[in-house]
């Protein structure tokens, strides 16, 4: 019987210049044994791959790109090579860690259902890191990914949120465009309740620009810091 390959899960970066000090020497190991990668962006694969590993010539490894807009047939054909020739590859997402808020989910999923191997690596998250910062519940918590663009749909959530929030006492997080984050924080103040607290956590990892702070949303009004353009992850609880 052939034997199929395995599909690692690598972790990358969440700010830049940061490789050394957030990812672990087993991660550099795997892929410096790697030939394969299926990736969410070429570009930024390709130079976290040369980042920790500078001894490999780019050239000679294959990155194939699966993103959010990849079809079931494009998922399907990225694991070919570990079903026909035994093939090892390496998953990487843009930022963090593969298969957590990322296309990459995917390509697992269709691994568990041809019964690859499938091996996680630890790495950074936003979404435990800003969890872990923000003083909130770490027991009962909930990832909502993106809120929605219309501004009366994005009100509209941010009150379901805080109504989940009160109900399950449950921290609710989530995420926005970074080129919006300052129009959504308007909207945080506008909408929830005074003594709901939010976190924001922005540039996480970053040794010059992170910040993670919890304060109500009373206490936010007129202090808010200007994260246009930054990566940051957003939690409410009460």
């Amino acid at each position: 019987m052939k034997k199929t390959g395995t599909l690692y899960l690598i972790p990358t970066i969440l700010a830049e210049g940061t490789q050394d000090q957030v990812i672990s020497p087993q991660v550099k190991e795997m892929v410096q044994h790697l030939t394969y990668f299926i990736v969410e962006n070429l570009r930024t694969a390709r130079r976290f791959v040369k980042s920790i590993c500078p001894e490999l010539v780019i050239e000679q490894l294959r990155f194939v790109q699966v993103d959010k807009d990849a079809t079931p047939a494009q998922v399907q054909a990225s694991l070919k090579p570990l079903l026909e020739q035994g093939t090892d590859a390496g998953i990487i997402s843009e930022a963090g860690c593969p298969g957590i808020a990322d296309p990459g989910a995917e390509v697992v999923k269709y691994a568990h259902q041809k019964s690859i191997k499938v091996v996680p690596f630890a790495g950074p998250s936003a979404i435990l890191l800003s969890l872990m910062a923000s003083g909130f519940n770490g027991q009962q918590f909930c990832f909502h990914g993106y809120l929605p663009i219309e501004k009366r749909d994005r009100l509209q959530a941010l009150r379901q949120l805080e109504k989940e929030m009160q109900q399950r006492s449950q921290t609710q997080i989530f995420m926005e465009t970074p080129y919006r984050n300052n129009k959504l924080l308007e909207d945080l103040l506008a909408t929830l309740h005074p003594d709901t607290k939010l976190c924001i956590a922005a540039n996480i990892t970053s040794p010059e620009h992170e910040f993670i702070q919890t304060k109500s949303i009373s206490q936010w009004r007129g202090k808010l810091p200007d994260i246009h353009k930054q990566p940051a992850v957003f939690l409410i609880y009460r």
